[in-house]
């Protein structure tokens, strides 16, 4: 059943973006039980083919891909738009975040996604701050990415640590990308410190990890930092 589903996507089918029969057409169509039907259907949505939305059916995966450069920390997308979706005042409390140090106070959360060209999420951003910064300033994070905001207000980027992980999908960025709660998530935590003392940003970008790559260049002078242990770059 998974493989027939399977060569209908590949042979264009059933289109990408477009929505699947119901599973009781499907039952019906192929002769097999209903049961039958979502194990194959679950199969291919851990597959990244299939995605559910909820109260509106199955469909087929978009297949795009976006390259994220972790050296350049700012948006590779020329195309690329930030919607706003809260700002909130919460402590810091996901574990890997810890190897930041973070403060242990209550902090703003700007929670925002970055849209391409067809509106289609690519990252889902949760950016921590001071709750004392500028109000004006924080108002451009929830219009663009932090560094972009930082530097229409001459705050500089002084160093960035981040660290890649992957996580469970849950909450709101599972529903953001319309993926199942635990659908696999790759995600870029950060720590940037700025020209100003006062000012140290913490955050997390996620996204499927069949939606976005992660790219590194590292000159061999330069040093890594891992969760907190460096590590020479080794020559040649």
């Amino acid at each position: 059943m998974r493989e027939e589903l399977l060569q209908r996507i590949e042979k264009g089918t059933y289109q990408p973006g477009k929505a699947i029969p119901s599973t009781a057409m499907l039952s019906e169509d192929f002769g097999v039980s209903p049961i039958t039907i979502k194990r194959a259907i679950r199969d291919l949505q851990a597959l990244g083919l299939l995605t559910g939305i909820a109260g509106k059916g199955t469909f087929v995966k978009v297949q795009k891909r976006f390259l994220l450069e972790l050296d350049a920390f700012s948006s590779p997308f020329s195309n690329a738009t930030v919607k706003l979706l809260s700002v909130t005042r919460e402590r810091i409390t996901d574990p890997t975040m810890q190897v930041f140090k973070p403060p242990q106070n209550a902090v703003l959360c700007v929670r925002k996604i970055v849209l391409f060209g067809d509106d289609a999420p690519v990252m889902y951003d949760a950016t921590y701050v001071s709750a004392d910064l500028d109000e004006a300033i924080i108002d451009e994070f929830g219009e663009r990415l932090v560094t972009e905001a930082l530097r229409r207000h001459s705050i500089e980027v002084f160093s960035a640590s981040q660290i890649i992980d992957a996580a469970p999908a849950a909450g709101q960025p599972a529903e953001v990308f319309g993926v199942p709660n635990g659908y696999p998530m790759l995600r870029r935590l950060y720590k940037v410190d700025t020209s100003n003392p006062d000012i140290t940003i913490y955050g997390v970008i996620q996204a499927p990890f069949d939606r976005m790559a992660c790219s590194l260049n590292v000159r061999a002078s330069e040093t890594l930092s891992i969760a907190g242990f460096e590590r020479d770059t080794i020559r040649g």
